[in-house]
């Protein structure tokens, strides 16, 4: 049964850098006056293609799905809700501060066109070097990190080989110890960053909204109830005569982004004493707004 993630558990181009007109922005102005201002062209909508509505017993949460830098898992995922592979299921293990994992406990629900185990997509190998907004100064886990499409990533030194990592509220998949098992046994990492599992385990999406329904799950069992049930994992363009939730996310190559960055890295509020000149790939929220 997979009950741990331990056992079964980003030449020519540079890295975008941070002008010079967006950091002196930025100074002059808080986090949330940036992001108030953006434009409308410094944001995206978010495919309703692309999101999965999970309904737990608190509420639903909408997760994207990352198909750049885990195709394969995405598509499965998508597959599963079509076939209501999660309906009766439960978020079966909780761990406090670290995560949630869900879906079949006994391993014996069987699929109809996905499938149960998928090739690692740990991270995306490229011939030439992808370009993502760069965070620049110390990782202890990568060599570069930063943002792409609206997920935090990491990166080897020629920019080669791009992952998502494990911030908070990230969507992954749990496996044993053939790299090559996961395919519906999906998590949520809650509390702390979990940097060393990356590399180590596909991560394909991120919770867009409804983290409080992770963080309400129950920690024991009761006996005579299920633990924790999945009443729906759906793809959210194919409910839209039920729930026309629409969300958008600020395109993290913008401008307005990276004007975010700095002014996250030395805030201009009255409150802060101290300013680092730093922030953490996993300390930098990307703003998410829903628009329906």
């Amino acid at each position: 049964m997979k009950l741990s993630l331990l056992t079964l558990c980003l030449g020519a181009f540079l890295a975008a850098p941070i002008d010079v007109d967006a950091k002196e922005t930025s100074q002059k102005r808080s986090a949330g006056e940036i992001i108030m201002t953006a434009s409308s062209s410094e944001w995206r909508e978010v495919s309703a293609e692309n999101v999965i509505k999970l309904t737990l017993p608190t509420g639903a949460a909408y997760i994207e799905l990352n198909d750049k830098l885990a195709p394969i898992h995405a598509n499965n995922m998508r597959q599963l809700a079509k076939e209501g592979f999660y309906q009766g299921l439960s978020v079966y293990r909780f761990v406090e501060g670290f995560v949630a994992q869900g879906g079949d406990a006994s391993e014996s629900k069987p699929v109809k066109n996905a499938k149960k185990g998928l090739p690692a997509e740990f991270y995306l190998r490229t011939k030439t070097p992808l370009e993502i907004t760069e965070l620049k100064g110390p990782d202890g886990y990568a060599t570069k990190t930063g943002f792409l499409n609206g997920f935090a990533v990491a990166q080897n030194q020629s920019q080669t080989e791009t992952w998502q990592v494990h911030c908070p509220g990230v969507f992954a998949m749990a496996r044993d110890n053939d790299i090559n098992s996961g395919g519906t046994e999906f998590y949520v990492t809650i509390g702390n960053s979990q940097r060393y599992l990356d590399r180590n385990i596909t991560v394909f999406g991120r919770v867009l909204e409804g983290m409080e329904h992770f963080n309400l799950l129950q920690r024991t069992a009761t006996e005579g109830q299920t633990f924790n049930p999945i009443t729906d994992m759906q793809v959210l363009a194919d409910i839209k005569d039920t729930d026309n939730s629409e969300f958008r996310v600020m395109k993290t190559d913008s401008n307005a982004f990276k004007a975010l960055i700095e002014a996250r890295k030395n805030r201009v509020e009255a409150w802060f004493v101290e300013s680092p000149d730093h922030i953490d790939v996993c300390a930098m929220p990307i703003p998410t707004e829903r628009i329906k």
